[in-house]
């Protein structure tokens, strides 16, 4: 099947007309040579296969190399500061994992620092390793592999989310106490659009191409991604195979490896639906205490009682602070809600084999896929309330063990969504098609 793709006027095409598996539908499509600004969309599912750009390589070196800077700048200055009764306290971006693997909250503490600082860090590091490296006559081997890291990196940088949990915070503790802002706000703020922009400019298969080896052996395998006249109707050859890593498209069988990345290759993600289903139901269960729980105590002149996550929403509403109580209900009530039941529709409706609104099916994964990570807005507020608000009876805020429960949720989540393979909708659906 070939493909009709949108193409500016103007340009010569810049690349070969190659084979590609929507990785929605699971369709293997032929996608035409396409000039720089030009977008390829799969005909089925409306899903992008492939996005061409201007200038590939080097501006998303730039762009990561900035990048890098601000995160520096962001990581080693203060965040922000908070004053009350003469005594003041500073926060960095560590400070609120520190404060909270000392209240023996060591799970929440992890995973606060691997999302806005690890993540975020290696994965800019990765994207300078590979971008570098491709301008190199030969690049080394292990570029594919550090490559690769960066999309599974990709969903566990969470900086503009913490941002946004920092303005959740900034507001709650106006209210408390004199809030100061720092320069590292400044500089995350620009990290968080310098990644936007390296994410917008960058062409991944094009890096893919850039590091295709030159061994003539493998590259013969490799050409026998193009299409050729011999080779009309590639849906048609049940030998090829979608490479889930670099998207490689192979004369190859389930267990051999991509001759461009030498990743396994799997005809579709191995026990998907089963391991889609034990992170959905985990989830499911930890839900419950999450709610039940308390997630933080704010104590103001030696009184105050724990705090559940709708006992927060309560507490902003009764400051007058609805937006922002809206916005938390949503992004820890609504949200975890909506993943779970999207999840179960998914899997219930692929294991039916049914065909009904496989197009809407696919909407929806997309939605559960891209809204669980911005639950995580509740744990970052509560990071930074603790690293800055101890001024021992005065005004102090200390975690609660729902916080550990909220974030397995969230993690939990987001590897449900990650494991399940929405191919696998289609190719149940297509046996009950044909029967009638």
């Amino acid at each position: 099947m070939s493909i009709t793709a949108t193409v500016p006027s103007g340009p010569v095409p810049t690349t070969a007309r190659r084979l590609y598996e929507c990785a929605d539908c699971g369709r293997i499509l032929i996608v035409p040579p396409l000039p720089p600004g030009s977008r390829a969309l799969c005909p089925g599912c409306d899903a992008e296969l492939r996005h061409t750009r201007r200038d590939p390589l080097l501006l998303p070196l730039a762009l990561n190399l900035s990048a890098l800077i601000l995160f520096l700048l962001g990581a080693t200055l203060t965040l922000m500061s908070v004053s009350t009764a003469g005594q003041q306290r500073i926060a960095e971006l560590v400070t609120g994992p520190v404060e909270m693997e000392k209240y023996g909250l060591w799970e929440v503490s992890l995973v606060v620092l691997v999302t806005t600082v690890v993540a975020p860090l290696a994965r800019v590091l990765c994207m300078l390793s590979v971008l570098l490296g491709v301008r190199l006559r030969r690049p080394p081997a292990e570029l594919r592999t550090i490559f690769a890291w960066v999309e599974h990196l990709r969903p566990w940088s969470m900086v503009e989310i913490y941002l946004l949990g920092l303005f959740v915070a900034y507001v709650r503790l106006s209210g408390m106490t004199t809030v100061d802002l720092g320069p590292a706000i400044f500089a995350l703020g620009g990290l968080m659009v310098i990644m936007v922009l390296a994410d917008h400019t960058l062409d991944a298969q094009a890096v893919w191409e850039a590091m295709e080896p030159r061994n003539r052996r493998l590259r013969r395998r490799l050409d026998s991604n193009r299409v050729t006249s011999d080779r009309p109707t590639p849906h048609h050859a049940r030998w090829r195979i979608g490479c889930d890593t670099c998207g490689l498209v192979s004369r190859a069988a389930p267990g051999m490896r991509c001759p461009r990345c030498g990743f396994r290759l799997h005809h579709r993600r191995p026990h998907a639906i089963q391991r889609t289903w034990a992170f959905s139901l985990a989830a499911l269960m930890l839900y419950i205490p999450a709610n039940i729980y308390p997630v933080l105590t704010v104590v103001r002149l030696g009184a105050g009682q724990p705090s559940t996550i709708l006992g927060g929403v309560r507490e902003l509403l009764e400051l007058g602070m609805w937006p922002l109580a809206a916005l938390v209900f949503f992004a820890s009530v609504v949200v975890p809600v909506l993943k779970l039941v999207g999840l179960g529709i998914l899997l219930i409706s692929t294991q039916m084999g049914t065909d009904w609104a496989l197009n809407d099916r696919i909407v929806l994964y997309r939605i559960v896929e891209a809204i669980g990570r911005w639950s995580m807005i509740d744990i970052f507020m509560e990071s930074i309330l603790v690293a800055l608000v101890q001024f021992g009876q005065l005004a102090s805020v200390y975690p609660g063990p729902g916080a550990v429960a909220f974030a397995a949720v969230v993690i939990l989540t987001m590897l449900a969504a990650r494991s399940f393979d929405p191919r696998l909708m289609w190719d149940n659906a297509r046996p009950r098609a044909e029967a009638a």
